[in-house]
């Protein structure tokens, strides 16, 4: 569907600010995701782009509900593996393993069947099924040394299905090819591997020297203030921008399951 340039533009740049700020600042991208959809809500990008703001903040029955009108207005599969995340976020992983035996799956690509395997290995994980997450994930890609974008989750969630089932030195093992693979930090695996090597974090900073100091210490040491002016920056964006997928509920919610693991004892996708 095509707008007027004038609207064009405005939506275009409501766009722009929910993906810039959709992994950092989720509320604020969910704020402008509402007015690009408001504007546009017969624009498949908008919708698509309203539904990962509100799939950031947790509005898991708000996103299913975008995911599936871009869905409809485009007829792309891309969509499955997060529209299955919100099943699992409402609480209802059976509809999501149903999902990831649909047919909608086999028109995916690699990555969106990877992702589909997180979301069914997080699904199972709901039902306190873990043997049966563990199986999900084996497969080739998990067993392939070919580093791609999805392999650090994918060797991240097996490592944390091994470690809730009580397999502490495969999982440690897969935590550290995980680390291996993860060359943007996009999962705390490092800290999951220290954690279980008994590794003690000490922070080097002592707060009694910092209250000691004022701000004059740093006249006396020569450091200098600096004013550095900001240029306005005026981009031009199409209204079909895309959104970063962001992690699935599996990834999301990882690190929690770090904490309870660490005391008590991903798939994630989505996308």
């Amino acid at each position: 569907m095509s707008l007027p340039k004038g609207l064009a533009e405005e939506v275009s740049k409501n766009l722009v600010m929910v993906a810039r700020l959709i992994d950092e600042d989720p509320e604020g991208a969910y704020g402008y995701s509402r007015v690009a959809l408001r504007l546009a809500s017969r624009v498949a990008a908008v919708r698509e782009a309203a539904g990962f703001a509100a799939y950031a903040n947790q509005k898991y029955s708000e996103a299913l509900a975008e995911f599936r009108a871009a869905r409809r207005m485009t007829g792309h599969v891309e969509l499955w593996p997060v529209m299955a995340d919100c099943e699992r976020g409402l609480g209802r992983p059976e509809k999501a393993l149903e999902m990831a035996g649909a047919p909608e799956v086999h028109k995916l690509d690699k990555a969106g069947q990877v992702e589909m395997r997180l979301v069914a290995a997080g699904a199972r994980r709901d039902m306190d099924q873990l043997d049966a997450a563990i199986v999900t994930l084996q497969s080739p890609e998990l067993a392939s040394n070919s580093v791609q974008p999805w392999t650090a989750r994918l060797r991240y969630a097996y490592a944390d299905a091994l470690l809730a089932a009580g397999r502490e030195d495969e999982a440690r093992e897969w935590f550290a090819k995980a680390v291996e693979s993860d060359k943007d930090g996009s999962t705390d695996a490092a800290d999951r591997l220290a954690e279980l090597e008994g590794v003690e974090f000490v922070d080097a900073f002592d707060e009694s020297e910092d209250e000691d100091g004022d701000e004059g210490d740093l006249d006396d040491k020569g450091v200098e203030s600096l004013e550095v002016e900001s240029a306005d920056v005026t981009e031009s964006v199409e209204v079909t921008a895309v959104v970063e997928v962001p992690e699935t509920v599996e990834a999301v919610e990882s690190a929690d399951d770090s904490d309870d693991s660490a005391s008590d004892d991903v798939e994630g996708d989505k996308r």
